[in-house]
């Protein structure tokens, strides 16, 4: 779904705010296999067929499991005030590594060129906050949903902003190859009425969101869990968040298209971990609460 100077001087404690998130249950898990089926629906099935034991081979009987993430999405996955990577998907992908029997390393990436890292090897999950769309799935198989997410609009307190038809002639924000800009485009019209007639991107959203506190923009579009922390640490006095947002979605990972043995393998861990109440157990260390799927 990404830490800067900013946020390494932020203590990373007192997560309990997202209790308050009303995140609410996820796509039930047929949705996700029939991501993965997508890949078996070629002329040539034999072709398919080795593909994907080609892909196994270069996944599951790897010694070590690689991580990529943009480094600066808390509390998804970030550096803290030492400069280790912690948060929510880097407890989980731990966990899911001991399920797996695979130690997991974790890898940097710009999060623009993320599908091109998986694809190229570089990486074998994209696990970071990152939502599943359809554009994404024509690149990647995707896990089970895990987390429920909304791409809400942020603006200064004082902001004259209110609706989305307030966001005319404005500078609005978003993170470059997000699905913030995905769910903006969605809605042309709106798009079309911001200043310049598209968003400013940013490499991260930290970018965006200190330069919405600087007021070079307006307004941001960007996750709701990354946005709730954010403001939960700067002062949420400072901040309003409006009432109308550019939809919902679900975050899942992100697997080599046709590595169909991972992502069963993965998915047959995840419920593992559910079921033993290590999901909860994670999922209220950073949010104080249960709200995963």
């Amino acid at each position: 779904m990404k830490i800067s100077k900013v946020l390494k001087q932020i203590t990373v404690i007192g997560t309990a705010t997202f209790m308050g998130l009303g995140l609410v249950g996820c796509g039930s898990s047929a949705a996700s296999s029939n991501a993965v089926g997508e890949n078996t629906n070629t002329v040539d099935e034999n072709k398919d067929a080795s593909t994907s034991s080609e892909a196994v081979q270069s996944t599951l009987d790897k010694d070590t499991l690689v991580v990529g993430l943009d480094d600066t999405f808390a509390p998804m996955g970030f550096k803290d005030e030492t400069g280790e990577i912690v948060g929510f998907d880097i407890d989980l992908a731990k966990a899911m590594g001991e399920k797996l029997g695979k130690p997991i390393e974790f890898q940097s990436i710009d999060w623009s060129m993320k599908e091109a890292e998986l694809n190229a090897g570089n990486i074998d999950f994209i696990w970071n906050g990152y939502s599943i769309s359809d554009e994404r799935k024509e690149q990647v198989d995707f896990s089970v949903p895990y987390l429920k997410n909304r791409q809400i609009i942020v603006t200064l307190a004082d902001s004259d902003i209110n609706t989305k038809a307030d966001l005319a002639g404005k500078s609005v924000a978003a993170q470059t190859g997000s699905t913030a800009v995905d769910a903006i485009e969605a809605e042309p019209d709106v798009m079309a009425s911001f200043k310049d007639g598209k968003p400013v991107t940013y490499e991260s959203n930290n970018d965006v969101l200190m330069d919405l506190e600087a007021g070079r923009v307006e307004a941001v579009v960007a996750d709701e869990i990354l946005v709730k922390y954010y403001i939960s640490k700067r002062g949420q006095e400072k901040f309003k968040i409006l009432d109308e947002d550019f939809g919902q979605e679900e975050y899942g990972v992100g697997m080599r298209k046709g590595d169909t043995a991972l992502v069963e393998a993965f998915n047959k861990a995840y419920d593992e971990l559910k079921a033993e109440g290590t999901l909860a157990e994670i999922s209220k260390k950073w949010f104080g609460d249960d709200i995963t799927c």
